[in-house]
């Protein structure tokens, strides 16, 4: 089996006020202006309700520039401690049909029976040899960003090990959320009433575990889920978006990583200084309350040809694959983790709407 090979460099990006920077620069702008736009029409599952108003949904080629929002005035704190500083496995997830948050409890009691009828039928062997699983569902308020989005659901599921000391508490097996932040509101207007929209599932634990629980909400509720990867182009906008967090909270690194279609294949990692990316960035980036498309890629331009100019290696040639820095961090795969909760609402929305392009109807 073929290996692979790893490249890590970690040069620091020419200052934007000096060393000829702004010719550069100038000379990334003269490329090409990006301003293609996606969009899908959008018919009836089969089996769902007819008579669904079709829509498009279409990636658009600008942004609000993140923006520094203390959520914990808004949302509970230790219920956003839950959700910051693990990785979540994401997936997009049809509308629910007649899913109440009035009936959470109810959903507990269900979505326990099931785990433990599924064990006990041996379809959840790889679950382990706990002895019992308590599920609780429960609402995350504050994180909605418009009239249109449903308040986010956290499930959490903790099972007693079979050796465990008595009184000891249980512990947490698996964690996952639905959440819609900012979501399309003439595709969320488009639905029947009865239908729930919650497109971003977020999931951490036990694949065995996640499947069930997607199955149980698959059957309940009429709906659909899917792997939602983080493609290349929504990677350069974490990027982007992140280095732009750096005036007001201290990113500490700019990691990115390419994949190179070379034999074997070649994996490079670039940690740029903070500075400097902010530099750049603030060098190419124009409006004070929005970020283009145009300026995302213009700065991955200067970035790709400032590694060439030290190592004469064409990351254009690969994949962008992830993006870390101390704000978060993000992979092709789906995997997210969030380590400051002051910027979650813009990264969300990105997500909710990547997942919102993935509905079939």
């Amino acid at each position: 089996m073929e290996g692979r090979r790893s490249l890590t460099r970690t040069p620091r990006i020419r200052n934007s006020a000096s060393n000829g920077a702004p010719n550069y620069i100038g000379k990334c702008r003269s490329a090409a202006r990006y301003r293609r736009s996606y969009g899908t029409g959008l018919t009836p599952l089969e089996g769902q309700t007819p008579g669904i108003k079709l829509t498009s949904i279409r990636i658009p080629t600008d942004r609000e520039l993140p923006k520094h929002r203390d959520l914990t005035e808004k949302v509970n704190p230790e219920q956003l401690s839950l959700l910051i500083k693990k990785e979540w496995r994401l997936s997009y997830v049809t509308p629910l049909y007649r899913f109440k948050h009035t009936h959470l409890k109810s959903y507990s009691r269900q979505l326990s029976a099931f785990i433990a009828a599924e064990k006990q039928k041996g379809t959840a062997v790889e679950v382990g040899p706990e002895t019992g699983f308590k599920v609780t569902f429960s609402t995350v308020l504050g994180l909605t960003e418009s009239d249109e989005d449903t308040e986010a659901v956290f499930i959490q599921i903790r099972s007693r090990p079979p050796f465990a000391q008595e009184g000891a508490p249980d512990v947490v097996v698996w964690s996952g959320w639905l959440a819609c932040v900012n979501g399309n509101a003439e595709y969320i207007g488009s639905l029947p009433v009865d239908f729930t929209c919650l497109p971003l599932f977020c999931a951490s634990g036990a694949e065995s575990l996640t499947s069930l629980v997607q199955s149980w909400l698959r059957n309940s509720f009429d709906c659909n889920f899917g792997q939602l990867g983080i493609s290349s182009s929504n990677l350069k906008w974490l990027a982007a978006m992140w280095t732009g967090c750096q005036p007001a909270v201290n990113i500490r690194y700019l990691k990115l990583s390419w994949t190179l279609p070379a034999r074997p294949p070649l994996d490079v990692s670039y940690t740029i200084h903070p500075r400097d990316a902010w530099d750049l960035w603030s060098s190419i980036h124009q409006e004070k309350d929005r970020m283009s498309a145009e300026e995302v890629n213009l700065f991955m331009r200067c970035i790709e040809s400032n590694f060439f100019r030290h190592f004469r290696v064409h990351l254009s040639a690969g994949e962008l694959v992830k993006v870390s820095t101390a704000v978060g961090s993000a992979h092709r795969d789906g995997k997210i983790k969030f380590l400051n909760c002051d910027y979650m609402s813009s990264i969300l929305a990105l997500l909710t709407e990547s997942a919102l392009f993935m509905m079939p109807i």
